[in-house]
């Protein structure tokens, strides 16, 4: 399923342009979300440079890009898409765009960057402050962040002007959908130049104003919480809540499913900001259950457990 996906994602961007005035595009972070849209970015014709101050998570993340690379080879030879030979040479021609580095330096020739790091507002804002000193002039910075204030980061980098939200969903390679957040201080331009990328390596641009959590997280994320709000009160179980959001609602995963599927720590954190930040906001509460999980270290389908226990990426059974 994933190898399909990849396939079609990647032979779908091979029919855009590249989106005017960006050629060379910086990638901060190759966790899951970072190395997938280095891939993606690499597959559409830009050149990459992929940045990681963790040597380990570097080597892990271009070495994920590389095993999705050879599936999709491997795919389309065995679909008579392309021949053995022309088919690895697609994959060297991806990979041969990406480069790497462990300092942000490296980071000032790029037209665009867009930062994937760790979900940290503080560790964010350094990162930003950092970057507007060794960005080119006119560079578009951007970031990732599912739940900060796009604001906040701008003005953090000194380049309000030049800075947007491009929130992404995992897995980078499948899903289509880019957030694009704009704030009160991003040039037009500029935000037209974060559409027109979007559409060149094959996702859907939505646009939305910085608010907390844009538009999928703002209304997904209260709703994992109410599911879990309603594990709490006792009047259903995990099973019987996933299994009723999917044939009464026709979703493919329930409530709790997906909050394990995200991550029980990570829907955490987004509620613990939430709060933090409008703690008059009646959507915004941390149910006791998802508390209580992330206490054990259930974390969810990560950990093997959560409100559910897995099989790698499949829940086999509500845990107890």
């Amino acid at each position: 399923m994933m190898s399909r996906n990849v396939f079609t994602c990647c032979r779908a961007i091979r029919t855009y342009a590249t989106a005017p005035g960006l050629s060379t595009v910086g990638v901060v972070g190759m966790g899951a979300m970072g190395h997938g849209i280095a891939q993606m970015t690499a597959a559409a014709g830009y050149k990459v440079v992929a940045v990681d101050i963790d040597a380990n998570m570097l080597s892990k993340g271009i070495k994920a890009v590389e095993d999705s690379l050879s599936k999709v080879a491997a795919k389309a030879v065995k679909d008579g898409k392309a021949d053995k030979a022309t088919a690895e040479k697609n994959a060297a021609d991806v990979r041969s765009r990406i480069t790497t580095s462990g300092d942000i330096g490296a980071l000032s020739s790029c037209d665009l960057v867009i930062e994937s790091i760790i979900e940290d507002l503080n560790i964010k804002k350094k990162f930003f402050a950092d970057l507007g000193k060794v960005a080119g002039a006119n560079a578009i910075l951007a970031s990732n962040t599912s739940s900060f204030p796009i604001t906040q980061l701008g003005e953090a980098s000194g380049r309000t002007s030049n800075f947007l939200g491009l929130h992404f969903f995992n897995p980078v390679q499948m899903m289509k959908l880019v957030e694009v957040i704009k704030t009160k201080d991003t040039k037009e331009d500029v935000y037209k130049l974060g559409f027109a990328f979007s559409k060149s390596i094959g996702k859907e641009p939505v646009a939305c104003g910085d608010t907390p959590g844009f538009i999928v997280n703002r209304l997904l994320v209260p709703f994992l919480a109410q599911g879990l709000l309603m594990l709490d009160r006792g009047v259903a179980s995990v099973q019987d809540i996933d299994v009723a959001m999917m044939y009464g609602a026709g979703m493919p995963m329930g409530p709790l499913t997906l909050a394990d599927y995200v991550g029980l720590d990570v829907c955490m954190h987004i509620l613990e900001g939430w709060t933090s930040q409008y703690p008059n906001e009646p959507a915004f509460v941390i149910p006791q259950p998802l508390k209580a999980k992330v206490a054990a270290g259930k974390l969810g389908r990560k950990t093997g457990e959560g409100f559910w226990k897995w099989e790698g990426d499949k829940p086999v059974a509500p845990a107890a």
